[in-house]
């Protein structure tokens, strides 16, 4: 184990029992309510095949759960239970463990001496090689599972099946399956410049070399006549992408286009796709946690062209433009907050995921950041009775 080093401390303050959960398919069960605990569930109606009570649904650190059989554990129990469900590799279950939670951490997976030239090629090899991945079209009559997992349906796949790819690295000796590809262009021609990468267990990725400077996936659902596009929609990543499509699909034409950044955000990339749409507004549908509004403002700079500098401080952002600096309250929205000090053309639209939900894939899944349920009668009465206790005796 001395080529072999994890801090599973740091990666258990990362990765929450119910992230697992949701990932092998439990769902929250609402009748049992969402407190101090919460209870997931694996199966619907009469067939459930497993229950887990989680404590600390807030805190993933302190996170354990139980079921009503008696046995419990935390994170690594519920991972080292459910192994065979993750495509990983390695020489014990405790590297296998370790590469899951680095998924779901969205961390670097441990390294091996014996990779050593593999996982080098993929840190520092700046040109996609095309060569070394062997790819293959979705078939719209077998659509692989994870996207089921994800809430998409299979029509939802199939009208996306010609901008999603099946790939496998020839080069990773750990695993030889195939990953979920969306190919990357900068709109100059259909070249291929890199593949936003995606598999089962939590598993995301790059394709090594992946320009991520000036190109991005794109969904173009005119059929191919960009100038026809009027609405160009800005995810986060390409599962977010289709789940908004697909949850907003009665109200979308075919003249949209459908834009993951991979969960990074350069000047360039939207630059690019704006370049490839030159009729289309905009529209920032990123997520709705700190890092994504801020995205969201950095497009809304660009679609205004007004240079923008951003500063996270410990409560709040410090912004400055035009000779101008303020702060931005992270709890109101930021665009209404920038709008009260400078003048914009409101070139760039907002179609954000519910208020409840981190982003489109969650809302699509039903999987509420935070869970607020309204009192019963009964916590009424009791909540009555504990305050009228607590006051002044006559």
């Amino acid at each position: 184990m001395t080529d072999y080093k994890v801090n599973f401390k740091d990666l258990k303050a990362k990765v929450g029992i119910d992230d697992v959960a949701y990932a092998l398919g439990y769902r929250l069960d609402r009748k049992a309510g969402v407190g101090r605990y919460m209870e997931l569930v694996l199966g619907d109606g009469k067939e459930k095949r497993d229950a887990l009570v989680i404590c600390h649904p807030q805190d993933k650190a302190s996170q354990r759960f139980f079921r009503r059989d008696g046995s419990k554990g935390d994170v690594v129990t519920l991972i080292r239970e459910n192994l065979n469900a993750f495509n990983v590799s390695g020489k014990d279950e405790w590297q296998k463990i370790a590469k899951v939670l680095s998924r779901f951490a969205n961390m670097p997976e441990p390294e091996y001496r014996e990779d050593r030239e593999y996982v080098q090629s993929a840190r520092y090899h700046a040109t996609f090689d095309s060569s070394r991945y062997e790819v293959k079209p979705i078939n719209p009559d077998k659509v692989p599972a994870i996207f089921q997992q994800r809430g998409l349906s299979d029509e939802t796949v199939r009208t996306f099946a010609p901008f999603i790819r099946l790939i496998r690295d020839r080069k990773n000796e750990n695993f030889d399956g195939y990953n979920i590809g969306f190919p990357y262009t900068n709109g100059e021609n259909d070249k291929v410049r890199g593949y936003e990468m995606r598999g089962y267990g939590g598993y995301k990725s790059k394709a090594a070399g992946s320009d991520s400077s000036s190109s991005a996936w794109v969904a173009d659902l005119s059929g191919g006549y960009p100038n026809v596009v009027k609405s160009v929609f800005f995810c986060e990543s390409a599962f977010d992408a289709m789940a908004f499509y697909q949850w907003n699909r009665k109200q979308l034409t075919n003249e949209i286009a459908l834009v993951s950044l991979g969960g990074t955000f350069s000047d360039g990339q939207i630059r690019q796709v704006l370049n490839r749409f030159p009729g289309a507004r905009p529209f920032d549908c990123f997520d709705n946690d700190l890092p994504g509004r801020i995205y969201g403002l950095r497009m809304m700079a660009l679609v205004e062209n007004i240079p923008l500098k951003i500063n996270r401080t410990r409560d709040s952002l410090e912004v400055e433009a035009n000779g101008r600096s303020f702060r931005l309250d992270p709890e109101r929205p930021f665009q209404v907050q920038v709008k009260e000090h400078l003048s914009v053309r409101y070139d760039m639209g907002q179609w954000l995921p519910p208020k409840a939900f981190k982003d489109w894939n969650d809302c699509l899944l039903n999987k509420p950041m935070e869970v607020r349920l309204h009192p019963t009668k009964q916590d009424q009465i009791n909540n009555l009775a504990e305050r009228r206790n607590a006051g002044p005796k006559l």
